[in-house]
């Protein structure tokens, strides 16, 4: 295919090291022809509100002083960076519990390049409930008012990590599509990270978008295959259709990958422990994927949908301008 004719590539979720040391240039590695974007994880729930701004100070000085990623902020900034050959970068927090309570920061967090945030992360917080609770009780009167000001604010809200009911709640009480920006679907593979079908036809009916994740232990046991990928991604096609699913590598930037530490365990169960290593899809694999679409036999218009078409058309649904244009610093 023509360069100039491929479509857009979104990654709605991957996962530099979490310090201010990180080297931001990583993300380059998705650059392709046709343009490219990904989100990078600034935190989830372990940080301190202060430690996801040092983070994401530090990783804006890094894509602004790198020529190949462009920062940002608008729709209109996305245009742009595709057309001059750049990643584009944007942000999420994969966690409310930073926030601290503090519905105000959720304006400051958008600002400074935030533009996704998941309520929970595996387990109950203030928000609701979490994927992996022995009870699920659902989102929060809290979590219903976090819901609110990410829609005033113009951030997405993700119900990835989130318990069934909590996800099923978001879809109920945002005013704007929910994601669920990285997760595979469960009637394929039975994992409590993955969704349900119900909670994927309760996204679709917001019009939001199920970012397919190449997590191995995700797509099956341990397989973190660009077939595998395309698997799920068929089967929730199938359920919601092609304007309702995207992708979402969840990869780790980090030789060690998923490194559970002690004060972070409690967050996780055996269905991540009992592997020794999780395989993921990196950057290079995901460009494979356009191709495994085509030779699948989808159309050009659910290609483009799904590569990135869904989760643009949610970013130009939702996305406001920010309150101010902080510095790259």
């Amino acid at each position: 295919m023509d360069a100039a004719l491929r479509p857009l590539l979104w990654d709605q979720h991957c996962c530099l090291p979490l310090s201010p040391l990180a080297d931001v240039g990583e993300l380059a590695r998705y650059a392709r022809s046709g343009g490219s974007v990904v989100s990078a994880n600034v935190g989830y729930a372990p940080h301190s509100y202060d430690y996801v701004l040092s983070l994401l100070r530090a990783f804006r000085r890094g894509v602004a002083a790198d020529e190949r990623l462009v920062l940002a902020s608008t729709t209109r900034d996305i245009r742009t960076a595709r057309d001059r050959g750049r990643v584009a970068v944007v942000f999420d927090l994969e966690d409310s519990a930073p926030l601290g309570g503090r519905l105000e920061r959720v304006q400051a967090l958008y600002d400074l390049g935030v533009r996704t945030m998941l309520p929970t992360y595996n387990r109950q917080n203030a928000a609701g409930s979490g994927c992996l609770d022995a009870v699920d009780g659902g989102l929060t009167e809290y979590g219903q008012a976090l819901v609110g000001q990410m829609n005033a604010v113009g951030m997405v809200v993700d119900g990835s990590h989130c318990s069934i009911r909590t996800g099923l709640d978001l879809c109920d009480v945002s005013q704007q599509p929910v994601i669920f920006g990285h997760a595979c679907m469960r009637t394929l593979w039975e994992h409590p990270r993955n969704i349900t079908d119900e909670q994927a036809r309760a996204c679709a009916a917001t019009g939001g978008v199920i970012g397919i994740t190449g997590v191995g232990i995700f797509l099956g046991p341990n397989d973190a295959s660009v077939e595998a990928l395309l698997r799920h991604v068929d089967h929730a096609v199938d359920l919601v259709g092609p304007e309702h699913v995207g992708l979402s590598t969840d990869f780790v930037f980090d030789d060690h990958g998923l490194d559970v530490g002690p004060d972070d365990s409690y967050l996780f169960d055996e269905s991540y422990a009992q592997w020794d290593e999780i395989d993921d899809l990196p950057p290079e694999r995901l460009l494979e994927v356009e191709d495994g679409l085509r030779d699948r036999g989808y159309p050009d218009e659910a290609v483009t949908a799904i590569l990135g078409g869904n989760f643009l058309r949610v970013a130009e649904q939702v996305w406001k301008a920010p309150s101010s244009t902080p510095s790259a610093a």
